[in-house]
């Protein structure tokens, strides 16, 4: 390429020359900010989608000042300004020609990265396939970066092959060094393509923390706790973790409350109550319908469990406590006992006779009621004393305690 545009600004004088190149940038400008520009802007504008529109905005000014510098690159070009100048055609390359594709080279990478990053920014609303695109944003941030910096150093016939060499020893110990960031970066990737989770999921993890993914990163991922608290997990630990995501695959979640009757109550007038509270409450979805279920007979009560469903992780706990101050109150008003575990206890004479059962609480409503065995101790008797008559302590309580506990 060098060699036609010396091949056509050989002929023109140094003067001649300028005043070309000149031309050339300011008209090409011109002609590329006020028509080509102007006209993608307009099409773009008609377009259903914003995409195209974000591409011609970060497009625009790197590509006018590469009209303008490639004035700058002819001017190098021209042999009859190295002989006004009394340079050789090498430094004048050197002085203007290598700096302004330098600088083409920096606007255009600067440009695409920023084209890419508002890219990624306008598709993560476009859907939750799109939750991690921020990962790969930095990915090609770094990839730009690396590009740019290889397309200079060759751009100045700076040998990179010994480099190359280098960075090869150097990745191997930088990835000794960091090799929980290397394993961050790829648990990222890989929690991408697995589909675990995406941003706004209600997550629990194996280690107990829980709360809503709010961020992805390269390195990490955020959840923001109920207790409004920002807790950051290592993409490698999540990626080789237990996940329950709560959020997937729709919000909708079920809500289980336990309840217990006393045996006795009728069980059907029972269901019914506990249905219609679910019904009742705001926070309670209607379909799938709410019912309440016998689970089994306990040893105090009958042990049912009403089952029902909202609509978001999040607002389970509110159900549940709105549930249970119902509950309590209908049960409360229809004369339904929830029972409370409860124990006899039994006590035996000296000779053999059994005492009638009586509760603590029954016993202490009495006023302590004293027991026939209070008289078999005399003032500074002993245990051993009440049984040295020959009774044994199997003889004294008998075979029933075991059956009675």
């Amino acid at each position: 390429m060098s060699q036609h545009l010396a091949e056509l600004l050989s002929g023109l004088s140094a003067l001649e020359a300028s005043v070309l190149v000149m031309l050339i940038s300011v008209v090409g400008a011109f002609v590329m900010e006020a028509v080509v520009l102007r006209l993608l802007f307009q099409y773009t504008r008609r377009t259903e989608t914003g995409l195209d529109n974000i591409v011609v905005q970060e497009l625009r000014w790197p590509i006018v000042i590469t009209v303008a510098l490639t004035g700058i690159y002819l001017f190098a070009q021209t042999p009859a300004v190295a002989d006004a100048l009394v340079v050789s055609a090498a430094d004048l390359n050197t002085f203007f020609g290598r700096p302004s594709i330098s600088v083409g080279i920096v606007i255009w990478a600067w440009a695409l990265n920023r084209l890419v990053n508002r890219l990624v920014e306008e598709v993560k609303t476009k859907g939750s396939r799109f939750d991690f695109a921020p990962v790969f944003s930095n990915i090609w941030t770094i990839l730009v970066a690396v590009g740019t910096i290889g397309a200079l150093l060759y751009l100045w016939g700076i040998e990179i092959t010994p480099l190359f060499a280098g960075a090869g020893i150097a990745g191997i110990a930088v990835g000794f060094a960091a090799k929980d960031t290397v394993a961050n970066f790829f648990g990222g990737i890989a929690l991408y393509f697995d589909d675990t989770y995406k941003i706004g999921d209600y997550v629990v993890l194996d280690s107990g923390e829980a709360g809503t993914v709010v961020k992805v990163g390269i390195r990490s991922t955020t959840l923001l706790t109920r207790d409004e608290l920002l807790v950051t997990v290592p993409n490698s630990v999540l990626n080789a973790a237990k996940i329950i995501n709560e959020s997937a695959p729709n919000r909708r979640r079920r809500v289980k409350i336990p309840v217990d009757v006393a045996y006795g109550t009728d069980i059907d007038d029972f269901e019914e109550l506990l249905v219609d509270v679910a019904l009742d409450e705001p926070l309670v979805l209607d379909s799938p319908r709410p019912r309440a279920r016998f689970r089994q007979f306990g040893p105090d009560a009958l042990e049912y469990e009403l089952v029902c469903w909202v609509n978001s992780p999040l607002k389970r706990g509110k159900a549940t406590h709105n549930l249970n101050r119902t509950i309590y109150k209908q049960l409360n008003a229809a004369g339904i006992s929830i029972p409370f575990p409860q124990r006899d206890v039994h006590f035996y004479s000296p000779d053999g006779t059994v005492d009638a059962p009586q509760s603590a609480a029954a016993e202490a409503a009495n006023g302590g009621t004293d027991h026939p065995r209070d008289a078999s101790f005399a003032e500074g008797d002993s245990y051993d004393d009440l049984v040295s008559g020959g009774d044994s302590y199997d003889n004294l309580v008998g075979e029933d305690e075991t059956d009675n506990e």
